[in-house]
Order: C-alpha cells, then sequence, then structure tokens
C-alpha cells in the first residue's frame, strides 16, 4: 500500500536527482531513503529510478507518478493545515476589524456570540473609524472587517455590502424635529459632528457632503468632538444638534440624551454597511465565522440588503 511517507521521499528524490541529497533534505539516513522508494518500486511493480554516476534519473513511470504524488501530498497538507485552523479557532485568537459606531450595538454582543461558540478563544475586536479599519486591512493587519463603505477604494478588495443604516437628525428642540430635514435646514443647522479626527473620510460627513452639494455648502459644526456619546450628550444639553445612524440614536438617546429626539433627512440618507476583505484571500475559520456573526448582528439592528 502507497503511503505518504513513500511519496514524500519518491518526490524528494524526484527533484534532487539523487537518494543521498534527498535525505540529507529530508533529514533522514540514505538507506532509509533507499528503502522506501525500493518498498514503493515493488508496490507498484517498476523501476521508478535509473542509477547514473551518483546520482539517479526518473523512469518514464517516475514522470507519470510525479504529478499524482504531488497532488496527494498537497492534499494532505491541506488537510493538515485545515484541522489545525480548526484546532485554533477553539484555542486560539479571533481577530476581526470593526468601524467605532457599529461596536455601539454590535460589539459586546458579537463578542458574547463568538464566546458562546467557542468559549476558549481570545477575541480582538479592532477598529475606531472605517478608514483605519480599512488601512489595516489594506496593510494585512487583519482579514477581512465590517465597514462603512462610501471611504472605501475598491481595487483589490471584495465588497459585500450587508444593511443600510439610516441616518437621523437629532435634536432637544422639537421645532426642529417636526419635519425631516432637507439638505437647506441641514446648511443652517448648528451641529456638533464626532469622528473629528477622520472628518475627511468619515462615512457620514461624505454622505452629507454629497446631500449637500446642491446647496454649495457644507455641514456648519459648530462643535468637533471625538467620540459619539459626547456628540449625543452635547444634543441632550441643547448645545448643538447632530446627524447619527439611527442605530447610535437608539442605543444612546434614552441613556445620554433622554430629552432629546429624531427625525429623519429628505431626501433619506444612508451609511451602507460592508463586509471587506482582499481578493481571492483564503479566509480562516475564524474569520469566517466572524463576517457569519457579524452580519446577523448589523441585520438584526439595521436594515438589510
Amino acid at each position: 500500500m502507497l503511503s505518504l511517507h513513500q511519496l514524500r521521499c519518491f518526490l524528494a528524490v524526484y527533484e534532487h536527482g539523487s537518494l543521498t541529497a534527498a535525505a540529507e533534505h529530508l533529514g533522514y539516513a540514505q538507506p532509509s531513503i533507499s528503502e522506501q522508494i525500493r518498498t514503493l518500486e515493488r508496490t507498484l511493480g517498476v523501476d521508478l529510478f535509473a542509477r547514473i554516476g551518483r546520482g539517479v534519473a526518473p523512469t518514464a513511470a517516475a514522470e507519470t507518478l510525479r504529478a499524482h504524488a504531488e497532488r496527494t501530498v498537497e492534499s494532505a497538507e491541506e488537510a493538515r493545515r485545515a484541522v489545525q485552523a480548526v484546532t485554533a479557532l477553539e484555542t486560539g485568537t479571533v481577530r476581526f476589524g470593526m468601524f467605532g459606531t457599529a461596536r455601539l450595538y454590535a460589539g459586546a454582543a458579537l463578542i458574547a456570540d463568538v464566546l458562546e461558540r467557542h468559549p476558549g478563544v481570545r477575541v480582538e475586536l479592532v477598529g475606531q473609524n472605517s478608514s483605519d479599519v480599512y488601512d489595516d486591512l489594506r496593510r494585512g493587519r487583519i482579514e477581512a472587517a465590517m465597514i462603512a463603505v462610501p471611504q472605501v477604494h475598491s481595487e483589490g478588495m471584495s465588497v459585500t455590502p450587508v444593511a443600510h443604516d439610516e441616518l437621523v437628525y437629532i435634536s432637544a428642540n422639537p421645532d426642529h424635529l417636526r419635519s425631516p430635514v432637507t439638505a437647506h435646514g441641514l446648511a443652517m443647522a448648528s451641529l456638533v459632528m464626532a469622528e473629528t479626527t477622520w472628518r475627511a473620510n468619515d462615512s457620514t460627513r461624505i454622505v452629507l457632503r454629497q446631500m449637500l452639494h446642491e446647496t454649495g455648502r457644507n455641514p456648519q459644526t459648530r462643535i468637533e468632538v471625538e467620540d459619539v456619546e459626547t456628540a449625543v450628550e452635547l444634543v441632550g444639553m441643547g448645545l448643538a444638534d447632530s446627524v447619527v445612524p439611527r442605530g447610535v440614536a437608539d442605543q444612546l438617546l434614552p441613556r445620554l440624551a433622554p430629552t432629546a429626539g429624531m427625525v429623519a433627512l429628505r431626501p433619506r440618507q444612508v451609511d451602507t454597511l460592508a463586509i471587506v476583505h482582499r481578493n481571492r484571500a483564503t479566509l480562516s475559520p475564524a474569520t469566517r465565522l466572524m463576517i457569519d456573526l457579524a452580519t446577523a448582528r448589523i441585520r438584526e439592528i439595521c436594515e438589510p440588503i
């Protein structure tokens, strides 16, 4: 019966053209390699190599066997890697990119989903803003992520939209919430906006700039802050209004600004959330798990695509 060990010895001899060189490459004694080749030849009933000086030359039978041996050894190696990947999923680290505001309504629940299925893993949920997460993807620091797509340059990347997150106008002034806010109304508003470090690339601001293009103006910010929680608190204090994803408003208004409310924009505006990874990437089981769980969580909260 053929064995993987025999096939590995055969391929080493074929590649190096010498029993001695093959033995050195594999770390075995030369007589052991010779015995494996003789056993393989007896099993197949053919000569695989002819002696030429101090080396060997493959026969026609060896030329035929080579391709089959390579496929068999590679298949065995793939099986080994697959099993190791499953083992790593049980005890290793699961690392996934997710933009900042999504953590407010999916972060903790997503981690709980992972730990419920794989209690032994270590979880890293990486990212503050979609542009930073995308940079981590591009540099190969993470395999995949969920991000808002306006700032994704999809060259070399696979982008799969999974949900829409509606943008809403929030205010503590009831007069500002009587009807949907138009581009003209938004251009006249006094706003507090989060993500000030990423203001040029923040997906919400990109959508708002596109909305206001017809007015020839940009959103006017009275206050700039880093985190959305501070922005919502300032709205609750009546110091400014803001535009945030609906998921953020649902989570934070009752807790940080209970006197504030929300209203839609007109025309309706959305952030598009997508799973992104490198084109043709072979994703690990851990990453595929995170993609499935993150997609399910976001679609529970936002509008599924």
